[in-house]
């Protein structure tokens, strides 16, 4: 079997890794930098549970052209930075091939396979601008995907990886299809924790409420999860941001409600020290951001449904914003 990670950093990295030390497949990688540089001339390495695991991948490139057609395509790329690598990914992955996509937050996909009008709309323009996602990677070829699992890219070629690891997967239209097993076994064999759900996208709202809030004010404040979580009014920010993505997935049908409690994910957050999520690591790096998957489109549910959204309508401004400044 021939498996791709099409963007090969720290989240990425993390599974090729994983992948590459099971030898189970053959794995190619697309990276770019010195990420890519580093791979090539010494392998890829990831530091996880005091071990070191990973090795060379079958191929490390920045031409997707150069790689046979792939059985699976697993994209480790940003929200951002997908829509321009949609054709080049559609190119890659087999005609009856899968596309695993790894995000923070709302996926482009999120409408395709939904009963009623909503899985009627097609793409959501936020996330998809030209539609290049929906058109070249197709949504019946992808399966969604919820990671846990907290990394950083410490040296070109070199990850490290912290907490827990545990990963989710689901078909958009909530079904027990013989590629989500594929995919699942693959991972979990490759040791990871791993699960198929019947219901991806109440998993993408509960990653999203403890998310959006850390990855929005650790961008914004360049602190760690555990100081935003010890200032009042970050934690009331915080706070804000999760009970606002609660109302918005209710309204669509996804009740986390009994589930969801703001203040204890804010608190538990006081016990983590040290830990910055990938878009605060972007923004020390003065990086584009991963902004409209996290809040944006959210605030666009929000209001299509007219669910208020007054915190993350501030949030969002700003993280706007300060995305803008490192683009220029």
């Amino acid at each position: 079997m021939k498996v791709c990670v099409f963007g090969a950093g720290a989240l990425g990295g993390h599974l090729a890794a994983h992948l590459i030390a099971a030898k189970q497949c053959e794995v190619s990688l697309v990276g770019r930098g010195p990420m890519l540089a580093g791979i090539r001339e010494r392998g890829l390495t990831l530091q996880t549970g005091g071990k070191e695991i990973g090795g060379r991948p079958a191929a490390a490139t920045d031409d997707p052209v150069s790689l046979p057609p792939q059985d699976i395509v697993f994209t480790g790329l940003k929200a951002q930075m997908l829509p321009a690598a949609a054709e080049a990914i559609g190119k890659l992955v087999k005609p009856d091939g899968t596309v695993v996509v790894l995000l923070n937050g709302i996926p482009w996909w999120f409408n395709y396979g939904m009963s009623g009008d909503r899985g009627k709309q097609g793409t959501l323009p936020l996330l998809d601008p030209d539609g290049g996602l929906w058109k070249h990677i197709r949504p019946e070829r992808v399966i969604g995907a919820v990671s846990y699992s907290p990394n950083a890219i410490i040296a070109p070629g070199i990850i490290k990886h912290t907490v827990q690891n545990r990963w989710v997967f689901g078909e958009p239209d909530n079904s027990s299809s013989t590629r989500l097993a594929q995919v699942a076994k693959l991972v979990g064999d490759s040791g990871i924790d791993t699960k198929a759900t019947n219901d991806i996208r109440s998993g993408l709202f509960r990653k999203a409420v403890g998310n959006a809030p850390n990855n929005t004010l650790g961008a914004l404040t360049r602190l760690d999860t555990a100081q935003i979580a010890s200032d009042e009014g970050l934690a009331r920010l915080a706070v804000g941001i999760i009970n606002e993505t609660v109302a918005v997935a209710a309204r669509l049908g996804f009740d986390l409600t009994k589930e969801i409690n703001a203040e204890d994910i804010v608190s538990r957050a006081r016990g983590r020290p040290g830990m910055r999520p990938s878009t605060a690591q972007d923004a020390l790096a003065g990086k584009s951001l991963e902004v409209d998957g996290l809040l944006g489109q959210t605030q666009a549910f929000g209001r299509e449904l007219n669910v208020p959204t007054p915190v993350i309508d501030v949030c969002y401004a700003l993280l706007c914003g300060l995305d803008r400044s490192f683009r220029k």
